[in-house]
C-alpha cells in the first residue's frame, strides 16, 4: 500500500507526531511519502493544489492521509485518490477554522479525531473514528533525573515545573500557570518554558522536571502529555482535550476541574513531592504506542479502499 501524507511543514519541519506516525507505518510495510504544506492561511494552503496533483501523479498513492482540517480541504480538491483526514484539535476548537474542517469532513472518505471532545464539537454524522496520535517509547525517556539535569544544565537543588509550551503562545495560557506558581511563594521553585528545544531535549527536560504543568485554553489530544507520562513526570493540568482520560488512575498526576490558580497551586504542591509516576505503564495499557496506532490506521485505509471497490 502507498500513502501520501499531507501535513504542515514549518521552519522546524514536520510535527514530530507526523514523522513518528509515518515511521510506524513504514515499519508495517506501508510505503509513505510526505507532501509539505509550507504556506499559511486558507489561500496559502490552496496554492499547493498543483504541486499536490503532481505528487499524486508521480507517486500513485492508494490513499492520501491529511493532517489537520485545512490540509484535508486541500487534499480533497483532487478527487482521484480517497482522502483520510485527521483532526488534531486546533482545527476543531478554532471557530474560524471549523467551517473549513467541516467541509473537509464531508469530502473525506474517512475522518479521524484524536479525542472525544473534538468529536463532540465537530458532530460528525458518519465516516469517522477516534484514534489518538501514538507515541514512541524509548530508552531516553527513562533517563535518571540527575543525569537529565546535568545534560540540560539545570541545578539539582531546585524544583522545576515544566510549562506545556511557549509563554507567548496565547492558547497555552501562561498567565494562569505563572499565577499558580507565584502562589507557591517558594524561591526554590522555577517555571520553565518549553520552547526552542529539539525533540530529544524536550524528553530530557521532562526527565529533569519535578512536575509538568498544562493550563491550555484548548487542546485536542496533546502529545506533550503522553511524552511526560512516558518520562514518568508528575502532571498537573486543567481539564482540556483528552488529558483527564490519559492521566486518570496515574498516581502523582492531577486534573483541576476549575481554571483556578489556587487549586492548581495546591495540586502542584502534591505533584512536586511525588517522584516518578507509572505513566509509562498507563500508555502501554491504553494502546497508544505508535505501532498499535499504525495497525489501526492500516485497517482504516483498507476499509476505505474496500468500500470504493464495492
Amino acid at each position: 500500500m502507498k500513502v501520501l501524507v499531507v501535513a504542515r511543514y514549518k521552519e522546524y519541519g514536520y510535527a514530530p507526531f507526523v514523522t513518528q506516525q509515518v515511521a510506524a507505518l513504514q515499519k508495517q510495510s506501508v510505503e509513505c511519502q510526505l507532501f509539505p504544506v509550507k504556506s499559511k492561511g486558507v489561500t496559502g494552503y490552496l496554492k499547493h493544489l498543483k504541486a499536490l496533483n503532481n505528487a499524486i501523479r508521480d507517486f500513485h498513492p492508494d490513499v492520501v492521509h491529511a493532517h489537520y482540517g485545512l490540509c484535508g480541504l486541500l487534499a480533497n480538491l483532487q478527487r482521484k485518490v480517497p482522502v483520510v483526514t485527521t483532526y488534531h484539535g486546533s482545527d476543531i476548537n478554532d471557530k474560524k477554522v471549523l467551517p473549513f474542517s467541516k467541509t473537509a469532513m464531508r469530502l473525506s472518505a474517512w475522518n479521524i479525531f484524536v479525542s472525544q471532545k473534538t468529536i463532540e464539537i465537530a458532530k460528525p454524522k458518519k465516516k469517522y473514528s477516534l484514534v489518538p496520535c501514538g507515541i514512541d517509547l524509548s530508552e531516553l525517556q527513562m533517563t535518571d533525573k540527575q543525569e537529565a539535569r546535568a545534560k540540560m544544565n539545570l541545578q539539582n537543588d531546585k524544583k522545576y515545573i515544566l510549562f506545556a509550551g511557549a509563554f507567548d503562545n496565547t492558547v497555552k495560557n501562561a498567565p494562569l500557570a505563572k499565577e499558580a506558581v507565584a502562589l507557591l511563594n517558594d524561591e526554590n521553585v522555577e517555571l520553565l518554558e518549553l520552547k526552542g528545544y529539539s525533540h530529544d531535549e524536550v524528553t530530557l527536560m521532562m526527565c529533569a522536571a519535578d512536575t509538568f504543568l498544562m493550563t491550555s485554553i484548548s487542546e485536542g489530544s496533546p502529545q506533550v502529555i503522553k511524552e511526560a507520562l512516558a518520562c514518568g513526570c508528575p502532571i498537573v493540568s486543567v481539564d482540556v482535550g483528552d488529558v483527564k482520560e490519559r492521566i486518570e488512575s496515574v498516581d502523582g498526576c492531577y486534573v483541576s476541574n476549575n481554571r483556578d490558580s489556587k487549586e492548581l497551586a495546591e495540586l502542584l504542591l502534591k505533584a512536586l513531592c511525588f517522584g516518578t509516576t507509572t505513566g509509562r505503564k498507563k500508555l502501554i495499557a491504553d494502546g497508544v504506542e505508535n505501532r498499535i496506532i499504525a495497525e489501526e490506521l492500516i485497517r482504516i485505509y483498507n476499509n476505505v479502499l474496500n468500500n470504493i471497490k464495492h
